[in-house]
């Protein structure tokens, strides 16, 4: 059905794919169309033509949307501006209010809903323009309290919206997920208590797994361990209870999302104290994994169709996070446990440094704890220390192997090898902290290491501690061109190197834990 008034809407977008869709389908449905690739030439065709409306993209080269936005402003408020975007955040949201933006899409936006979105703002316009007429000031003025209430709504929607996905996407466990997805239920809809089911074909009945809110006992009675803080409700339920089993079968058997609105009439289909109740499925490639669920027991709340959207939203990102944490942790062992292979085959290579990346590993986290550097920067270094000498794997036996000293050219060679370490690793995409710390572990803090003649605070504080607890265990060992130092020659070459190869506040470190024992207890707890 066409447009009989022949309304012309400008489309900006420096995607030409998207710019040639939208030309093709609203002009089929009638409008005049215009284009632009960017806000600059969005006003050169303003120059020339009238428009009635303009859609148009935030991240643009020479002049982005919101600025394109807040000419069209000043030049006629009365035309309506849509910003689309792929990538919305709250503050692109709050400056649209600023600019007089009516409406905001994500990207991907259905051009269907393109179409009712145009039809939508060119009624409010037209509504706009007659009550600029009748009445300048008080119409127009509610007119615009209207719009700015529908767009703060929507700027709390996608904060939600937002939040939800930031924080999924913050997770670095799996396991995280479930008590992720029930301690923002309890968050975001309000709820006195929220459970994850999870279900499959072998279990007898739904199994809990996550619970939170402050309504909850376990199936012994004790009171179940929650996130969300609260005085105790004088009634507590069981996640165990019939009821909500056979809610949870209820929607594994209609395979969508289901809401018990209101509870006051005597419904018995919810435990006794809740007033309102929603479940959502879970699924992992159109298999349901489980079945979360979120209740209020006020007598004043009730859940609508918002918060279960809300609740299905969380569902489907959580889906996704699992999917992807798997494929990612999948992705991530296998090729650790490629490159353990080849430090493996180094080790095979060389008897005399069987077992040396798991000591110096072992006792640069050691270290590391003692510093009190954090669990993250522990696991790190846990990484990089099984992997610092992987570069090896390119430099020649005979001069790997070669039983007496090497001359100034064989040297060079095995100089190299941390940045070969560094190259592997970066060809992985993976572990960008781990690799800085493979190719600076032979830095020295006096600038006089390589393979960059990094000094001091330059090098990575993980690669120094690194290179103390290398450069010991290399001493420490029998190796092919000499046998193990005596540990007076050891203590002398690690305490006077303070200040000049190593860092002087690591080797205070390592000084206490050789005097306190705890260094030798942690070699011991390695052999």
């Amino acid at each position: 059905m066409q447009n009989d008034a022949k309304e012309t809407i400008l489309f900006v977008d420096d995607e030409q794919s998207i710019i040639d869709i939208a030309h093709t389908y609203f002009t089929a449905k009638g409008y005049n169309v215009l284009t632009a690739e960017n806000g600059r030439q969005a006003l050169d065709v303003m120059g020339s033509h009238r428009i009635d409306c303009c859609f148009t993209d935030i991240n643009m080269p020479e002049m982005d949307g919101l600025a394109l936005a807040e000419h069209i402003r000043r030049q006629d408020s009365t035309i309506p501006v849509i910003v689309m975007t792929g990538y919305p955040s709250l503050d692109n949201t709050i400056q649209t209010l600023k600019n007089g933006v009516v409406d905001f899409l994500v990207k991907p936006v259905n051009l269907h809903q393109m179409e009712l979105c145009v039809q939508r703002v060119m009624r409010e316009r037209r509504l706009f323009i007659e009550n600029l007429m009748l009445s300048k000031e008080l119409e127009g003025k509610a007119k615009i309290e209207q719009l700015n209430t529908e767009l703060l709504y929507k700027v709390e929607e996608l904060n939600i919206l937002n939040r939800i996905l930031n924080d999924f996407s913050s997770l670095r466990e799996s396991s995280d997920v479930f008590q992720q997805l029930v301690d923002m239920a309890v968050e975001i809809v309000s709820a006195d208590a929220a459970c994850f089911y999870l279900v499959n074909d072998s279990a007898v009945k739904p199994m809990p797994i996550a619970l939170a809110g402050d309504k909850w006992v376990a199936g012994d009675g004790r009171q179940a361990v929650s996130r969300q803080h609260g005085s105790a409700a004088s009634v507590l339920h069981s996640p165990d209870d019939p009821k909500l089993y056979t809610l949870v079968r209820e929607v594994l058997n209609d395979d969508r999302p289901l809401m018990v609105a209101n509870n006051n009439g005597g419904s018995q289909r919810l435990p006794r104290r809740f007033r309102s109740c929603m479940l959502v499925p879970l699924k992992i490639r159109a298999r349901v994994l489980g079945v979360l669920m979120a209740a209020v027991c006020d007598d004043g709340r009730r859940y609508n169709e918002k918060d279960l959207y809300y609740l299905d939203f969380m569902a489907k990102k959580a889906s996704t996070s699992i999917e992807n944490l798997a494929l990612y942790e999948n992705i991530y062992n296998n090729l650790l446990s490629t490159l353990y292979a080849f430090v493996k085959a180094i080790e095979a290579r060389d008897p005399y440094t069987q077992q040396h990346s798991s000591r110096v590993t072992h006792l640069a986290v050691t270290l590391a704890k003692e510093l009190g550097c954090s669990e993250e920067e522990q696991q790190i270094l846990n990484v990089a220390g099984l992997l610092h000498d992987i570069g090896k794997i390119g430099i020649r036996d005979d001069i790997l192997l070669k039983p007496g000293r090497l001359s100034d050219e064989e040297f060079d060679v095995i100089r190299q090898h941390p940045v070969i370490g560094f190259e592997i690793m970066g060809h992985l995409g993976l572990w960008t902290r781990e690799k800085q710390i493979v190719r600076a572990h032979h830095e020295r803090f006096d600038g006089k290491g390589y393979p960059d003649g990094l000094q001091g605070r330059q090098i990575p504080l993980l690669a120094r501690i690194l290179s103390v607890a290398d450069v010991y265990d290399a001493i420490a060992s029998d190796r092919a061109y000499r046998a193990r130092m005596p540990e007076s020659q050891i203590l002398d070459i690690m305490y006077g190197g303070a200040g000049t190869q190593f860092d002087p506040a690591i080797i205070d470190v390592f000084r206490n834990l050789y005097e306190s024992g705890a260094l030798e207890t942690a070699i011991a707890a390695n052999a």
